[in-house]
């Protein structure tokens, strides 16, 4: 045990949060300031033909596309989205028009009225005809593998959008000052912001300045679309010369942020009658709303993912995210990962139902193991535990036993295995380029990184891990603001990253301080020597190759691994489903805080019981139909179960004392294993979230035999929808995967 790495010391933000004396930017004043609205769009698609404005104009600052001094454009991954509306629009809640006024009372009653011609919107991802982004990965010789199979497996998964609802919306107060502006908001990225208003305001960087201000949640809903708000809030500021505050209500923040991206996949896998996957064909299909935002990259990560934690030498996966006319989507804790592995999770369900296995088994003797390769061809290390995971939860759940109690119950029980890459996919931390400082004090050290706390514990495991290095009390270490013009860029805090990729550079920092303070303390360091100040920047561990044309080579530095069993009960009424207790075993490499460890998976784990259960955005003409609480319902404290958390360690070599990324992974796990709960009751269900409309409209699954020859599948009764014997079948609505590169096994199980 170390002097502070691995013990829950206290959050160093706990006790102003817990006092009410955290500033969040809606507590924000400064003298002259107005208070800014955005005017936005009401239909999908069409052209902007008249605006009127409706009210008495005396002390209004009025702003549209013609104020913007630099490009029109949102910087990020691609330059498509604009700032204001520029006679077209393309969602509905795209913002046309800003109006801003020192009285808040004027602002709200003041009248806009926009005229439109409207055109066709295309709001079904299957018939959109534009892709953002497509990827392909490929491995093996996916013919040989099918012709090893006895059965081949087919199946399409959905799922839907899923709102963030941080607790505390989106806000920026922005103020002219030094011939640029300054702005202070609730954030994840604020070199992402920052990026952006150089390029919206054509302002030299060194004109813009970015400060988070306290940040209550994000979970990814505040990495990109603060640019956007920053952006707007800016342009008032410096057309009206005053400080300017624009802060969100909640059914204004659900209207227009970005969601999780839906999704529906596709598997066609072969099997040997042991249960060995021979063969995995998947398409990936996202839909990414109206502008690309990050599509990309959250399509990458999602089809990295689609095979699960599963050995199989022919693969190939092939992803698309296409554009529709409704609000953009973008990064959601997850990222990806949770839709495509959703899916491979209630496939393998399916493919142990299809061959009479145990379906613990079946994950057992397809899991990898050290020395394994992922789809990618990246060869995992020792620290590969998903046997671990799945092992430590099925016996510390009583998983198969409690399987046998209770059928003929209405009582079920589910497993998911499921892992999850830390970091930036492929060369993506060599691209941020990623720096961190630490600067001596006279008490310790003091910690300048770009990475925000969001409620997750970021100031606080940083400080330990400065203060394990460094050989000083945690409580001697400060961590400053989130400020650019302070802190150099550390990259987002995003993607599972911040421990890792910056802590580890922290470490270093700390390392190479200890190393020059030789015997000093920091004061007579500081006495003798003067200020000091270590930086270090990111260099990948050796031998990580990512060729991003071809996807292949070592797709992350590392994984964590997981596994949840989830126990249900049925109201044969009602049909609701409803959790009644989880366990999760979770290996994050080493558990610098404990607490804050269990807290993620906690968190992540409630946060996904909504997403498989409760949450649905409702999309009516292309608008979020249920944009406030009373309708769209997201689990209480009240609906959680009790929670048994198992956390695993399998140190990474390149990790800050061993520690990997644990943010996003607790999401992933959670709606397969209540999917797979809720089939082991006899429902066939393959979408979320499950309502009790879609569970009582889902079919049933008859009684499942083992297969022993190769002369049938095993058959379903009821409502199911499978066929025995040697159906080829090719899916839903016309998706073919490509059968005919794929031999003739014995025998096919068909399903949709």
């Amino acid at each position: 045990m170390g002097l502070v790495v691995g013990r829950s010391v206290l959050r160093s933000d706990g006790a102003a949060k817990a006092a009410g004396t955290a500033r969040y930017v809606a507590d924000l004043a400064r003298p002259g300031m107005l208070h800014a609205r955005t005017i936005r769009s009401a239909i999908p698609c069409g052209e902007v033909t008249r605006i009127r404005l409706d009210f008495d104009r005396a002390g209004f600052t009025i702003v549209d596309a013609r104020d913007i001094p630099g490009r029109n454009v949102i910087s990020l991954v691609a330059d498509d989205q604009p700032c204001l509306a520029d006679g077209v629009v393309r969602h509905v809640a795209e913002p046309v028009l800003l109006l801003a006024h020192e009285d808040r009372e004027r602002l709200i009653e003041a009248e806009v009225r926009i005229e439109y011609r409207p055109g066709t919107a295309v709001l079904d991802p299957a018939a959109s005809g534009r892709a953002f982004k497509t990827v392909s990965i490929a491995k093996g010789d996916l013919a040989a593998g099918f012709r090893r199979a006895d059965f081949v497996v087919e199946g399409e998964y959905r799922t839907g959008h899923q709102e963030h609802l941080y607790i505390e919306p989106n806000g920026m107060l922005a103020v002219p000052e030094n011939g640029g502006v300054t702005i202070i908001g609730s954030m994840q990225c604020p070199y992402y912001v920052h990026r952006a208003l150089t390029a919206l305001l054509g302002l030299a960087p060194d004109k813009v300045r970015v400060a988070q201000a306290e940040t209550g949640g994000a979970f990814g809903g505040k990495e990109d679309y603060p640019s956007m708000i920053a952006g707007h809030a800016a342009l008032v500021a410096l057309k009206s010369g005053r400080p300017v505050k624009l802060v969100y209500d909640r059914a204004e923040d659900l209207l227009a942020t970005t969601k999780r991206h839906p999704s529906v996949v596709r598997h066609r896998t072969g099997v040997t009658r042991d249960g060995r996957i021979t063969a995995m064909d998947i398409e990936v299909l996202l839909d990414g709303g109206a502008y690309c935002t990050l599509s990309p990259v959250v399509l990458s990560r999602g089809c990295l993912h689609a095979t699960g934690p599963y050995r199989c030498d022919h693969v190939r996966v092939t992803g698309r995210v296409v554009m529709t006319n409704s609000p953009p989507n973008g990064a959601f804790r997850g990222f990806g990962a949770p839709q495509t592995l959703f899916a491979a999770e209630v496939h393998v369900e399916r493919i142990a139902e299809t061959l009479g296995l145990d379906p613990v088994r079946v994950r057992a003797v397809n899991a990898l193991r050290p020395g394994d390769t992922t789809a990618t061809g990246q060869v995992l290390g020792e620290d590969t535990a998903a046997l671990d995971v799945l092992r430590a939860a099925a016996r510390r759940s009583g998983f198969a036993r409690k399987r046998r109690a209770y059928r003929g119950t209405h009582r079920g029980i589910g497993l998911a295995l499921f892992f999850h890459g830390a970091g930036f996919t492929g060369n993506g931390e060599l691209h941020l380029q990623s720096k961190a400082s630490l600067e001596l004090t006279p008490r310790g050290a003091r910690v300048l990184v770009s990475s925000t706390e969001m409620g997750q514990g970021q100031r606080t495991v940083h400080a330990q891990i400065v203060a394990e290095a460094l050989g000083v009390p945690y409580e001697a270490v400060e961590v400053a603001v989130a400020d650019t013009a302070v802190v150099p860029d550390s990259g987002p805090t995003v993607a599972s990253r911040t421990t890792m990729i910056v802590g580890g550079l922290l470490r270093d920092c700390a390392v190479e301080m200890r190393r020059r303070l030789g015997r000093l303390s920091p004061a007579a360091y500081l006495r003798r020597h003067g200020p000091l100040v270590v930086t270090r920047q990111y260099a990948p561990p050796p031998n990580q190759e990512w060729d991003e044309d071809s996807y292949r080579g070592s797709a992350y530095g590392s994984y964590g691994w997981a596994c949840d069993v989830i126990e249900v009960e049925r109201d044969p009424v009602t049909e609701e489903i409803r959790p009644i207790r989880v366990t999760a075993a979770h290996e994050v490499g080493r558990a610098l805080n404990p607490l804050a460890v269990r807290g993620q998976i906690e968190g992540g784990t409630a946060q996904g019981l909504g997403y498989a259960l409760l949450e649905e955005v409702v999309l009516r003409g292309g608008a979020m139909a249920n944009a406030q609480f009373t309708n769209y319902v997201v689990p209480t404290t009240l609906d959680i179960p009790p929670l048994d958390v198992l956390i695993l360690e399998k140190p990474y070599a390149h990790g800050p004392f061993g520690a990997k990324g644990v943010g996003e992974m607790p999401i992933d796990g959670v709606a397969p294993a209540v999917v797979n709960a809720i089939r082991s009751l006899g429902v066939d269900l393959r979408e979320i979230p499950a309502t009790p409309e879609r569970v009582m409209g889902a079919p049933e699954i008859g009684g499942l035999g083992r297969a022993t020859d190769g002369s049938s599948a095993p058959g379903r009764s009821g409502r199911g929808q499978g066929t025995r014997g040697q159906g080829r079948g090719t899916g839903r609505r016309g998706w073919n995967p490509g059968a005919s590169d794929a031999g003739a096994p014995k025998t096919r199980a068909r399903s949709r």
